[in-house]
């Protein structure tokens, strides 16, 4: 299934190493040098450990709680900065749209549209996305079982597009949190596409009083390294140089300095998780 990203998306390197794929960066564009320097330092570092690597940038970001939220720096002006990223950088890049008049339009400056995840079932929206001949990766609704994702990737593949990522980002649990059920990842490789875990979404506490979007980074470790044990073919992580003076999401990013050692970490998971020669695993499920 990597190989298929490969002959799809400019400058996917690596995927012959066996490795996850890596989708990261920050939350939102916030300006061109620190997009520029994120993805320069993710790409070293993921070049070093034979990671395929699609660097994440939202132009804009359509849902915040509270009216006087950070929303982006303009998005012509956000969507060139995350082609000039691809360019410079030698990477793909990956941005989310909310409505199906914005498909066109990002689809000139990115290699990967996304669908955020309160948006999958839009029916016009994924056709919109599909009928630009990008990737597109597809956010699995806070509300919804990974089995219910067939319907959103037969919309886009009924469309003519076969490049469909599915990614997991939890579920609802009670009104302010969220919880990983580590099923759905099998149960969305049936559907025979790339699955990824967003391991930093997954953490939010959502619907908090204060209108601004609680988090749990420390457990981003465990997240990832048990979405790797279970089968992930990917990762997607949003990292900040400060995610305390980052203008959205900060609460739940990964500070970028603490990405490699997690890297490290999980490279070794999936390294131990490779077939042992003269043992036949036939039949056992990741």
């Amino acid at each position: 299934m990597l190989q298929a990203l490969a002959n799809t998306l400019p400058h996917f390197r690596h995927t012959n190493s066996g490795q996850f794929f890596l989708m990261a960066g920050p939350c939102v564009i916030e300006g061109e040098d620190m997009a520029l320097r994120i993805a320069e330092r993710i790409k070293h570092i993921t070049d070093k450990l034979q990671i395929p690597f699609i660097f994440k940038g939202s132009y804009r970001k359509a849902n915040r709680s509270r009216l006087d939220s950070f929303t982006g720096i303009g998005d012509e002006t956000a969507l060139r900065i995350l082609q000039k990223v691809g360019r410079e950088i030698g990477v793909p890049t990956v941005t989310d749209i909310h409505e199906s008049s914005e498909a066109a339009l990002a689809a000139e400056y990115v290699d990967v549209l996304q669908i955020p995840a309160f948006l999958c079932r839009q029916t016009d929206l994924l056709i919109a996305a599909a009928q630009t001949g990008k990737v597109v990766n597809v956010k699995k609704g806070q509300f919804l079982s990974g089995e219910a994702m067939k319907w959103a990737v037969d919309k886009i593949r009924q469309s003519g597009n076969p490049h469909v990522i599915l990614t997991e980002r939890g579920n609802s649990f009670g009104y302010s949190d969220l919880v990983v059920d580590f099923r759905n990842l099998p149960a969305m490789r049936e559907f025979e596409v790339p699955v990824v875990m967003d391991v930093t979404h997954s953490l939010q506490r959502p619907n908090q009083s204060s209108g601004v979007t609680g988090g749990q980074p420390a457990l981003i470790e465990t997240i990832a390294k048990a979405a790797i044990a279970v089968g992930a073919d990917g990762l997607f992580i949003e990292t900040h140089p400060t995610p305390a003076t980052a203008l959205s999401d900060g609460a739940n990013m990964l500070p970028l300095d603490q990405l490699e050692a997690l890297l490290v970490k999980l490279t070794r998971v999936r390294d131990a998780l490779r077939p042992v020669p003269g043992i036949d695993t036939q039949g056992l499920q990741a």
